[in-house]
């Protein structure tokens, strides 16, 4: 389980090691991934929201795994489905093996979660 969070972290690495290539570096620059205060509902924008960047935050990148867990989860429900229904391109091998993908996948999000929630309540706990 270990190997897929260290599969999954590494992942976000390469992306965010992408996106710091593809922008030029300069000076003093102010951080452009800061949550914009206005415009949105109530003065408001969604969790996430920047101003004007192109590198995508640690919310998005989040979301996206997430999504990603969940298209495989879809896929391999829709696997089992056609298995069970007798559909001729659903052999037993292509719905274990999707099953294990979104498997793994779920165990590492589950993980990450408890290692997120983890420093979390270490930071709070943390003596001032």
């Amino acid at each position: 389980m270990s190997h897929s969070v260290n599969s999954i972290l590494s992942q976000i690495r390469s992306y965010q090691g992408q996106v710091t290539q593809s922008r030029p570096m300069a000076g003093d620059v102010p951080r452009s991934d800061a949550i914009a205060v206005q415009g949105g509902v109530g003065g408001m924008q969604g969790v996430g929201a920047t101003t004007g960047t192109t590198a995508p935050s640690f919310g998005a990148t989040l979301r996206n795994a997430l999504e990603g867990v969940n298209g495989a989860q879809q896929k391999s429900g829709q696997l089992v489905r056609a298995f069970e229904l007798g559909e001729p391109g659903a052999d037993l091998a292509k719905v274990m093996v999707a099953s294990q993908q979104s498997q793994v996948a779920f165990r590492a999000t589950v993980e990450v979660r408890n290692r997120l929630v983890q420093a979390y309540q270490d930071v709070m706990n943390m003596p001032l």
